[in-house]
């Protein structure tokens, strides 16, 4: 089983090349951001409060992901192998998501990361937000913050998948199809 984690920035990409790699691998797509939309648009108990974080630009803490994370997880035990997008974003998320695959007898696969110029992701995430009605998509000063957070406390991640030489860095940059053909080949050779 492939437990591969497609990471980087908000507007990298992530979303559009997990469609890709669902559709190629069988993966099951864990993505917290959709988890925590339909949360919202449901108005759960959770989604009031993951809504106040998002719509300051702020992460979500870990208690309330890794709990959401879990209960999603379980209920494809059958599947080739897992995609998670948006998770981990922290650490501690890390370790919590080895610890957790652990008691489950995997082991995350890989991490690849998308890597974009924070210019071209402010350009994508405000043409993003005309269409998408996500309103953190549609304030450059929200998406500023988002940047800085993904900088300062998110980026940090890689480190913890490069001491376990799991972290693989693809340029986001490019047509979709490049990039769908340059994550392909390296999920092929695991």
């Amino acid at each position: 089983m492939k437990n591969i984690i497609l990471f980087g920035p908000p507007g990298a990409g992530k979303g559009t090349q997990s469609e890709f790699l669902v559709e190629e691998f069988g993966f099951v797509h864990l993505s917290t951001g959709n988890i925590f939309r339909h949360n919202i648009l449901n108005k759960t108990e959770l989604g009031v409060l993951a809504k106040k974080y998002i719509d300051e630009g702020r992460l979500v803490p870990d208690s309330l992901t890794i709990n959401m994370l879990k209960s999603e997880f379980l209920k494809y035990s059958d599947s080739v192998g897992f995609l998670f997008d948006g998770f981990p974003r922290t650490e501690a998320q890390a370790k919590a998501l080895d610890e957790f695959l652990g008691q489950e007898d995997l082991k995350i696969t890989a991490m690849i990361s998308l890597e974009v110029p924070d210019e071209e992701l402010l350009s994508r995430l405000l043409e993003r937000g005309k269409s998408s009605g996500r309103p953190d998509d549609a304030n450059s000063e929200v998406i500023g913050n988002r940047l800085r957070v993904y900088h300062k406390e998110t980026a940090i991640v890689q480190r913890y998948y490069e001491k376990q030489r799991k972290h693989i860095v693809v340029n986001g940059l490019g047509s979709v199809e490049q990039i769908s053909s340059v994550l392909k080949a390296e999920i092929g050779h695991f």
